[in-house]
């Protein structure tokens, strides 16, 4: 008798305690884990701007590098290795982009770390601009190029998320054709401006895919004298000591195409182009620097023109267009800043 109460006893407590756990494994299932998305890290915000819509609600979506902070010097900081050490995933530029030592030797080191311009190196080497022996990692600056790496971004959120892959795939299609649109759009504004005054000045060499993609004719980049339409006194990576030959070759180049605007970026010191005004003065040139800065190897904080890559894009091409097109631009010329003496 005492057995059967025993076994009565033990039967309840079995049928209890599963009635208890059914309704929260029910709720779980229903309940969003966010501990099944993928977490994906982008060393630089345009790279996150691909990213969030290609793996929308499936992906945890972040940025190592604050917008208004310079790519190229960047050295990691308390936190960063939280993030990179979280992350599944990590989209880097690469091209010696993030050439900070601290970053630049965890991403060397990083099987997580996909560098999306040596991908399209590799497969296009014809398409990566070598600027003085050093390959040019500027590549977001023309959007049919930045495209380009959105296989590589769909491939690996794919690789890691499959039972999501179409989804990805769809996406990408979809932004892909998004961006090819914008670029043909920019293409054509500025091929409004006068062939004469397709010439671009600006604090470093970040535009260069810029200016072959949206501001030289058809003939000069398949023969590859575009490059006489862009010039900066800075090179690839705006850390380096202005010389006095690098402040000559930019005089030499505005007084040989007649350029007297000159522009800087939004995350760039005006020192170098402030110190081209002035020199342009002494050789008997009337320059400016445009008031209105562009956006080179960063967006712009949120609520601005720039907040998001295709907004910093057409801002870039807006702004170019105004000065340009114009010998009184709509917007305002810094005119005190030309008489600027370092």
């Amino acid at each position: 008798m005492k057995r059967f109460y025993w076994s009565f006893f033990l039967m309840f407590l079995l049928v209890g305690c599963t009635s208890e756990s059914l309704p929260k494994t029910q709720e779980n299932r229903h309940t969003p884990d966010r501990a099944a998305k993928i977490r994906v890290l982008s060393t630089i915000s345009m790279i996150n701007e691909l990213v969030k819509p290609i793996g929308g609600e499936y992906i945890e979506a972040s940025t190592l590098i604050p917008s208004e902070l310079d790519p190229h010097s960047y050295q990691l900081v308390k936190g960063d290795d939280e993030k990179l050490r979280s992350a599944q995933i990590i989209f880097s530029n690469g091209l010696e982009l993030e050439h900070g030592p601290s970053l630049k030797q965890y991403l060397q080191k990083s099987a997580k770390a996909v560098p999306l311009g040596n991908k399209i190196f590799e497969q296009h080497p014809d398409l990566i601009l070598n600027e003085k022996g050093q390959l040019d990692p500027h590549i977001w600056m023309d959007i049919s190029l930045w495209a380009k790496t959105i296989p590589f971004i769909v491939e690996k959120l794919a690789e890691a998320d499959p039972l999501h892959a179409d989804f990805f795939h769809e996406q990408g299609i979809i932004l892909q054709k998004n961006l090819l649109a914008a670029h043909d759009a920019i293409h054509s504004q500025l091929m409004q401006i006068p062939s004469s005054q397709r010439f671009l000045v600006t604090s470093h060499d970040a535009f260069n895919y810029f200016t072959k993609a949206y501001l030289a004719e058809d003939s000069e980049r398949t023969s590859g004298t575009w490059r006489h339409r862009f010039a900066a006194p800075e090179g690839l990576a705006p850390d380096s000591q202005l010389s006095v030959a690098d402040i000559q070759y930019v005089i030499s180049h505005l007084k040989k195409y007649q350029i007297h605007v000159l522009f800087p970026e939004s995350n760039v010191s005006k020192d170098s182009i402030r110190k081209i005004v002035y020199a342009g003065k002494e050789n008997g040139l009337n320059l400016q620097i445009a008031q209105v800065s562009l956006y080179g190897d960063s967006m712009g904080p949120p609520g601005s023109d720039g907040d998001s890559y295709l907004k910093m894009i057409q801002h870039n091409a807006r702004t170019i267009a105004n000065y340009l097109q114009s010998s009184q631009p709509s917007v305002p010329l810094t005119i005190g800043e030309a008489c600027y003496a370092p």
